[in-house]
Formats: structure tokens, C-alpha cells, sequence
């Protein structure tokens, strides 16, 4: 006799499990706890099987029967039920494991030996901040390129035209991940060349040689933290990168023998790079030993000690010296690169000191010291330069 939903209801337990049949395979287990199961017996290959549709009252009488339907239509397609549920599940598990965030985070950790520790910070906030909370859960072998477009859109209406392109460059590489370990056919990225909005380039805005003389008035007279006033005097005398001077600690520095190496893993170009310091460089770190000397960083975060400088502190500093548009803390290795080209400075030796890339890997590795002599020189006399400039505005005024 069928069941009804009074008697579903109503089902008392017992002392043992019992059973209280529907009819066509569907029945109620009841057990001794009180709980209630819906199950359909059915044969397959010649042999009896259960198949579990759910626990009462989430799944009503109506529901199980809808269960059970489903299950006999693939019987009589030749399957058994409960191996296509099984599949299912798995197929279920496997997206949420092939999720895009699943996999973009697994890119990252395969990669993050090969960069700089900023780089994986900037590179995970953006996925963090943009791309997840859009495409994060979704299986990536389903994502299509309107999709990626969409999420695209809405980090090119607020301007941020060049992160757009980062980021559909890094999404890019993602499913190219995806592919090479088999959890993507393809990459839709490709799809959407010439959808954006192209960022127009501009380059490090940069003083030049007669700029310098008010810079360095300014700079004297700067009334912030003194240790920021102290960074950007020693990134004006050494034109390293500014992440490689935020992030600086005072294991690098070996003021005896003047001399900076700043380790492989934060340089851009993944090699060791040897900063000779000038006597008026080994000044300032000598100045800032004092306040500093106890800390990790030789620049550190001065809301969190724990961590190095952000890498708003020195622009914010120009923008009060009025220098908004004018120069970025990257622009002062344009400015040396050019004044000590038009001293006469041999272009390779600059080069060397700007650390810029060494196409071939072999010589890179072999030359990591390539020119130290004369990089020596060349950084004492580009702090000597400073120190006349700021001489002969002295005795101007």
C-alpha cells in the first residue's frame, strides 16, 4: 500500500530498524533513533542494490518518489543509479577542486621561488581583489571569455586601465597552468585581444641636472619622519629599484666594506646585485643604524615594525616637496643614469649598476661583480656631484 504523507509523518520508532514500503523499489527506513531514510531497491547485472535519496522531512514523500523516477529512467537506460550518483559527486568535488582560485593560488605557490616576495604579493591582492570574488568559485575549465571580459569591465570603468591588462595577462597565464595540468582544454583570454581599453604609456617622470639644486634644498629643510628623509637621500645616491630599498635589511649592509648585496630573490632580474656604497651613502646608514639598528628592516613600516616601508611613504614625501607629476622615486635612476652618461661614465657600467636584465644567463650569473672597480668609483663620484651641487647653492645664497 502506497504511503501517504500522514503515515511518512507519523512512523514511530522501534526497538530494531524497520522498513515502510511506497512501492516500485522506494521505501522508509525507520531507525531506532527516530531518524528517517529514503532508499529504492532495485536490481542491476543481475544483483540487488540501495540507493539512498535522502533523509526525511528535508526530502518530502513528493521528492522521493521525483528520486525515485529519475532512478528507474536510468535503469531503463542500461545504468546503475548509484554509480551515476557516485560520478556525480566526484564531477562535483573535482570542479570545486579545479575552481579558479584553487588553481590560481596552486599557480602562485609554483612560481613564487622564481619571484620577488613583493611580486607575489601584488600579483595574489589582485587576484584576492579583483578576480576572485568574481570567478573564484567557478570551475576553470568552464569559464568563457565573456565572463573574464565582465570582470575586466568592471576594473576598467574605475580607470585602472593598465591593471585591467596585468590582470587579464595574469588570468592568461593561470589557464595556461590549468591546461598543462589537465584541468582546462583551452584558454580564453586569447579571445579577448583588442577588447580593452589600451593605457597609454608613460614613462617615470624624472629631475633633471638643473632640477637638482632645488630637490636637494628641499630636501635638506624636509620637516617629515626623518627616516623617510633618509630613504630618499639614500635611494638619490644609490638609484636602486624602490622595493629593493624598502625592503632592504641591515644583514645586507656591510658598512666596513661599504658595500651592499642585496640577495637574488628581491631583485627583479633574479640575480645578485652589489651596490657599492659611497662614504656619504654609508653616512646615512650609519644615521639610520641609530634609529633602526635594532629592527629587521633598515627602512621598517613605521605603523607596523614588523614589516618594511609601504611603498607610498617616499612618493607621499615628494608630493609635499611639490614634486606631484615632477619625479617618482624610480625617476631618480633616470636622472643618474643620464648625468653620469653625459660625464662620459662607460654606458656598461651604468648599466651593470642600474642592474638592468642580462639576456644571456650564463654571462649574468659570471658577471654579477662585472665591473665592481669601476662601479666603485663611479658611485663616489655621483655622491661627491650631489655634494657639489648642494655646496654651490649654499654659496648662492
Amino acid at each position: 500500500m502506497a504511503l501517504s504523507d500522514a503515515k511518512v509523518r507519523n512512523a514511530k520508532p522501534r526497538s530494531k530498524p524497520y522498513k515502510v514500503a511506497d512501492g516500485e523499489g522506494l521505501f522508509l527506513l525507520v531507525s531506532s533513533s527516530g531518524s528517517k531514510y529514503w532508499r529504492f531497491k532495485y536490481h542491476f547485472a543481475g544483483k540487488e542494490k540501495l540507493l539512498a535519496l535522502g533523509v526525511y522531512p528535508e526530502v518530502t514523500l513528493g521528492d522521493a518518489r521525483e528520486r525515485r523516477a529519475q532512478a528507474r529512467k536510468t535503469l531503463a537506460a542500461g545504468n546503475d543509479p548509484g554509480e551515476v550518483k557516485k560520478e556525480a559527486k566526484r564531477l562535483v568535488i573535482l570542479k570545486s577542486e579545479n575552481a579558479f582560485e584553487v588553481v590560481a593560488r596552486e599557480w602562485i605557490e609554483q612560481r613564487r621561488h622564481t619571484w620577488a616576495e613583493i611580486t607575489v604579493k601584488t600579483r595574489t591582492g589582485r587576484l584576492e581583489r579583483f578576480v576572485f570574488p568574481k570567478l573564484g568559485k567557478r570551475p576553470i575549465a568552464d569559464i568563457t571569455a565573456p565572463e573574464v571580459l565582465l570582470m575586466l569591465r568592471a576594473i576598467e570603468t574605475k580607470g585602472a586601465l593598465d591593471t585591467a591588462q596585468r590582470v587579464m595577462q595574469m588570468c592568461g597565464q593561470v589557464f595556461m597552468y590549468a591546461i598543462a595540468t589537465g584541468r582546462a582544454e583551452r584558454n580564453p583570454v586569447p579571445d579577448l585581444r583588442g577588447a580593452l581599453k589600451t593605457a597609454v604609456v608613460t614613462h617615470h617622470a624624472y629631475l633633471k641636472a638643473t632640477d637638482l639644486p632645488e630637490y636637494l634644498a628641499k630636501l635638506d629643510v624636509y620637516d617629515g619622519a626623518l627616516q623617510t628623509k633618509l630613504a630618499l637621500r639614500f635611494l638619490l645616491l644609490t638609484f636602486v629599484r624602490t622595493t629593493e630599498l624598502r625592503a632592504a635589511t641591515w644583514t645586507e649592509f656591510d658598512l666596513d666594506k661599504a658595500e651592499w648585496r642585496i640577495p637574488a630573490a628581491r631583485m627583479k632580474m633574479k640575480e645578485e646585485h652589489i651596490v657599492p656604497l659611497s662614504r656619504q651613502a654609508v653616512a646615512v646608514l650609519r644615521e639610520l643604524q641609530k634609529h633602526t639598528g635594532n629592527r629587521q628592516y633598515a627602512f621598517p613600516n613605521q605603523h607596523n615594525p614588523i614589516s618594511f616601508m609601504s611603498e607610498n611613504t617616499m612618493l607621499y614625501a615628494l608630493y609635499r616637496m611639490g614634486y606631484h607629476s615632477r619625479t617618482t622615486g624610480h625617476g631618480f635612476r633616470s636622472t643618474a643614469s643620464t648625468i653620469l652618461n653625459e660625464h662620459g661614465f662607460m654606458p656598461d657600467v651604468i648599466e651593470r649598476q642600474l642592474a638592468h636584465s642580462e639576456r644571456n644567463k650564463v654571462r649574468a650569473a659570471y658577471n654579477h661583480a662585472q665591473y665592481l672597480p669601476e662601479r666603485r668609483k663611479m658611485m663616489q663620484w655621483w655622491a661627491d656631484y650631489l655634494d657639489d651641487v648642494a655646496r654651490k647653492l649654499r654659496k648662492r645664497k
